[in-house]
């Protein structure tokens, strides 16, 4: 057989040489890459230098069995966030949707009492129905969230920032400011017990964070919650019912919100309207730095892991090299600034390659 004969080459016109065409193609895959890239790399730079400053003790076994279970259960409610956000949206109510279904389980299970016009009313639940009523009650409010947002109109904004007030007003009334100790057994086992060598509360964030990554990877409603936050116009035009796909993300949002709260609870023995303020801002610059994008349709779970693990390093390793526990949240400050810097960044050189 006569081999075959390669095209000429036009007058005038040299062929790229390998290299550069290998170069070229490498240098658009970095960039196109790049928003997954950088969190991974600020999060190694964060694990070589503190494994330098305290060699010691950040690469244990134990600290780093320590660093998984302190941001378990912020990897249960930044699992809700990840929807939210992909959806261009935001939930400000988290926080306090975990401090009160915490509260709700606790207080039925020991036997709540409600001061009514008609006179004292007691309630007492079983363990497990006390937990399940505390967590479809979350589910109502956060479906009620995105039925406000979607059929009335008002921006998430808004009626998150007002469902904040509502559920601090609930944990608040019904604890009077005491702390509560009576803690369903149930929430105390995931919070605080081990499965062999791994707490329980690791196990129980691990599966949450496989779940709704299966779910936004391999299921029609994950593919419909990327379109909406690409393009909502374009993804109604397409016959996705919008409306029907926020709400189920704020309702899932508040599920595992409370499930954290009943996760929290557990872990600490006792209920009280106040300590999960931090829960918020935690979550959604979790979310954030691991590469999800504010904007909507751009991120997803194994974005959100890099972000809890970047948190869980940086606190962890701060408090191993002791910094000066009131320098401590402005160090933390800057280096969250740098992260979310190099993650824009990260994004430009992305959008360029895409061209």
């Amino acid at each position: 057989m006569n081999e075959p004969v390669a095209p000429a080459a036009q007058p005038g016109l040299a062929a790229p040489p390998r290299t550069t065409a290998w170069r070229a193609g490498s240098s658009t895959w970095l960039r196109r890459r790049s928003r997954d890239l950088a969190p991974l790399i600020v999060l190694l730079v964060l694990v070589v230098f503190f494994s330098i400053a305290a060699p010691t003790t950040f690469l244990a076994p134990q600290n780093l069995r320590n660093i998984l279970a302190q941001v378990a259960t912020l990897g249960v409610v930044s699992t809700g966030v990840t929807f939210v956000l992909l959806l261009g949206e935001i939930d400000l109510s988290i926080a306090s949707m975990a401090t009160m279904t915490g509260v709700i389980a606790t207080m039925l299970f020991e036997g709540a009492r409600f001061d009514l016009p008609t006179g004292a009313l007691s309630v007492q639940a079983p363990m497990i129905p006390s937990v399940l009523v505390a967590w479809v009650i979350a589910l109502a409010l956060g479906a009620f969230n995105g039925l406000v947002a979607t059929r009335v109109g008002v921006p998430t904004f808004m009626t998150t920032l007002a469902m904040l007030q509502i559920t601090d007003g609930i944990a608040l009334y019904w604890t009077k400011g005491s702390i509560k100790y009576t803690v369903p057994p149930v929430l105390t086992s995931l919070g605080s017990d081990y499965i062999g060598p791994i707490p329980a509360v690791i196990v129980v964030a691990g599966v949450v964070l496989l779940i709704g990554h299966l779910v936004l990877t391999q299921t029609r409603f994950g593919r419909y919650v990327y379109m909406t936050g690409a393009s909502r116009e374009a993804a109604e035009l397409s016959g996705i019912s919008t409306r029907r796909v926020v709400l189920v993300c704020f309702a899932l949002s508040a599920l595992l919100a409370g499930l954290a709260g009943m996760l929290n609870v557990g872990r600490l023995g006792s209920a009280q309207a106040y300590g999960l303020s931090d829960m918020l801002l935690d979550s959604i610059a979790a979310v954030v730095l691991g590469g999800t994008s504010l904007f909507g349709g751009e991120g997803g779970i194994p974005n959100t892991v890099i972000g809890l693990l970047i948190f869980g390093v940086l606190n962890n390793g701060l408090n191993l090299i002791q910094v000066d526990i009131y320098l401590k949240p402005w160090v933390r400050g800057i280096i969250l600034l740098l992260a979310l810097i190099i993650n824009v960044y990260a994004l430009r050189l992305r959008t360029r390659g895409n061209r």
